[in-house]
């Protein structure tokens, strides 16, 4: 409940930011692909698909750290946060790509409706091309997942020893957003990847989801600035959406926590 409450506040408030990402990095360009226009385009898919999959995501999450239960203290944690994240993204990218794939075209086609995608989609690829960019995705967000969870949970584990005291929800939003803005950067060639196999005409030597044969041809047409395409949004839309995902989680989280307590 708390990761859905999360996926859903944070990816509505963020929605026209990854729009506009996702327009800088479309082959058409900014412009063509719809500019400023239309900067909610796509959002019934993302409304639709947020909830399970941030809930997916943390239940993974949390089990998976239980599972792996590891003392504070040792080193070996952050590799169990590293493991636990990994595994969420898996489970939670079932969810995600095919409300990412509808999502994205909306984006770049404002003119067309959220269902005639879908149902286009469906049509000429088949549930193939829901899943078109499946690889790239779980490629994209396991090297950030690998970056923003350890960092986010060491973060918080500095705070919490310098104040002698488990951070607040609003401290945990700030290393949120400290650790989601690093972990953007570093990953933006792969979500620029991500985007053009999604993006590619059914048939195309880029929808057949090969991540280096898409950067590669980035690389060549358009050098390290196209690789790095949308990094600024990216970044801001992220560490804002850290701060907001992470700080609605841990609060939501202890509240209902708080709530179970009181129930007899």
């Amino acid at each position: 409940m708390a990761g859905g409450v999360a996926g859903v506040s944070v990816d509505l408030i963020l929605f026209p930011l990854d729009t506009i990402k996702t327009r800088l990095q479309s082959p058409q360009g900014f412009y063509k692909a719809g500019g400023f226009y239309g900067v909610y385009a796509g959002v019934p898919s993302t409304a639709i698909g947020s909830f399970p999959n941030a809930a997916a995501f943390f239940v993974t999450y949390e089990y998976v750290k239980w599972i792996l239960h590891t003392d504070s203290s040792s080193y070996l944690m952050p590799v169990t946060h590293m493991l636990a994240a990994s595994v969420g993204e898996v489970v939670a990218c079932l969810i995600r790509v095919p409300s990412e794939v509808v999502k994205q075209r909306a984006q770049v086609s404002a003119s067309s409706g959220t269902f005639h995608i879908f149902s286009n989609i469906l049509c000429q690829e088949g549930i193939q091309g829901l899943y078109r960019g499946y690889k790239s995705t779980v490629l994209r967000e396991i090297p950030f997942s690998l970056v923003q969870f350890p960092l986010w949970e060491s973060l918080k584990a500095l705070w919490s020893w310098r104040q002698d005291h488990v951070v607040d929800s609003w401290q945990s939003a700030v290393c949120g957003a400290f650790a989601g803005g690093f972990a953007a950067a570093v990953t933006t060639p792969l979500d620029v990847a991500k985007t053009r196999i999604m993006l590619a005409k059914a048939g195309s030597s880029t929808a057949s989801g090969n991540v280096l044969s898409a950067l590669h041809a980035v690389w060549r047409t358009q050098g390290l600035s196209g690789l790095f395409a949308g990094v600024f949004p990216r970044m801001a839309a992220i560490s804002l959406g850290g701060f907001i995902f992470l700080g609605v989680y841990d609060q939501t989280r202890s509240f209902l926590l708080e709530l179970g307590r009181e129930s007899p």
